[in-house]
């Protein structure tokens, strides 16, 4: 089973030469004695692009109070927004901008996978911090580089657990796989045939999607007839909706089991029925009203601000810009990557009010955290059902 251990040694292994490779400037783009610009590629026009609103919306309310406070050090944050409209050669061109005529100082929560393995390397080669992405891919930490840190459960991981511990929970006898045919599907791949591996079973039939795809019968009528009792979903909000509607009007009546793209209460709120009983891993709980003061009063802020409530992916936003901000706070006024690095590496990220995990970074380890846990849809809501578990 694929540990935080192994993901660790996969890190450190390439550090040593990518370390070598990496010359940090001490005067950086983007930082003036009143200022600080930051960028963001967001799907604000594409298949994602309801989430792409939620992560803009949780960013834009964490700098807008830091902004009101005073900003850091006396800088205040200015943010850059720019649609990808979740395609690799749009946010190629979208980081292009924002490091060259935008002048970013770092590039904060990327949202998706395909996306963010464009756009980084373009980000990277210009000397500009690469942080946060909204994306669990392996590739946003590994191999190691100087610049880029992440906050989010790798996918291969997080599904590998997952699956083991429904299996723990309930007795799957036949098991299948959808997936979205680019680099997020195949780290749900690599987790589920791994967690395969590990409880001696193998698929019973796996097909993919291509990106932005709306139908979904074809897929379905050939992973049902291979009679699974639970079906494992590589899909985010809109193909979530319609693989599940697929098969259930083709007859299908066992489990689903989705990766953390999946959790999300737009998925629970849209869904209706017909996601009651979906199950889902995720690393950050949903943002439910009742849960404790400092949550529903950060869900009224939210709510006064944009006339919507919070997602889960507002959340990633609103986590992406207060790390950051909390580290520029801790580097002290004399921000460029050099310091901003090392009060990543030197300071973790505590536990909060949002329900996140403590994430610690260090000179050789930049992914984020381990556990994951499995939630539930019932009654319209992600509940619960199991502990955070790694």
């Amino acid at each position: 089973m694929t540990t935080r251990r192994t993901f660790i040694a996969q890190a450190a292994a390439g550090s040593a030469a990518a370390l070598a490779g990496i010359r940090l400037a001490h005067a950086e783009q983007g930082v003036t004695k009143d200022q600080i610009v930051i960028g963001s590629i967001q799907d604000l026009s594409g298949p994602i692009a309801a989430l792409g609103k939620y992560v803009h919306n949780g960013m834009i309310l964490r700098v807008e109070s830091i902004n009101a406070a005073g900003g850091i050090h006396g800088r205040k944050i200015k943010l850059i927004v720019e649609d990808s409209s979740y395609d690799p050669k749009k946010s190629v061109l979208a980081a292009q901008k924002l490091v060259t005529q935008d002048k970013i100082f770092a590039m904060i929560g990327t949202l998706g996978s395909p996306p963010t393995l464009a756009s980084m390397p373009v980000v990277l080669e210009k000397n500009v911090l690469h942080l946060f992405p909204i994306s669990a891919h392996t590739a946003t930490y590994v191999p190691f580089h100087k610049l880029k840190f992440s906050n989010t459960i790798p996918y291969p991981h997080s599904t590998q657990v997952g699956i083991l511990q429904m299996l723990k929970m309930k007795p799957y006898k036949r098991i299948a796989l959808l997936y979205q045919d680019d680099d997020y599907g195949a780290d749900v791949l690599q987790g589920t045939e791994a967690a395969m591996k590990a409880a001696g079973m193998q698929l019973v039939e796996k097909t993919s999607y291509k990106r932005g795809a709306t139908e979904f019968t074809t897929q379905m009528q050939k992973i049902k007839a291979a009679n699974p009792d639970l079906i494992v979903l590589a899909t985010i909000v809109r193909e979530t909706l319609g693989a599940i509607g697929a098969a259930r009007q083709l007859g299908y009546t066992g489990d689903f089991f989705g990766s953390e793209a999946v959790h999300q209460p737009v998925v629970a709120k849209v869904g209706g029925k017909l996601v009651e009983g979906l199950y889902a891993a995720n690393g950050t709980p949903a943002p439910y009203r009742g849960t404790s003061k400092a949550l529903d009063e950060w869900i009224d802020s939210y709510k006064a601000r944009f006339g919507d409530d919070p997602d889960v992916y507002s959340v990633g936003g609103w986590l992406g810009i207060d790390i950051f901000a909390k580290a520029v706070e801790k580097a002290g006024p004399n921000l460029n990557n050099d310091t901003l690095v090392k009060s990543l590496e030197t300071n973790a990220y505590p536990r909060g009010f949002l329900g996140n995990q403590e994430i610690a970074w260090s000179p050789t380890w930049h992914g984020g955290p381990s556990k994951i846990r499995i939630a539930q849809i019932q009654n319209g809501k992600w509940i619960g059902v199991s502990d955070f578990i790694g």
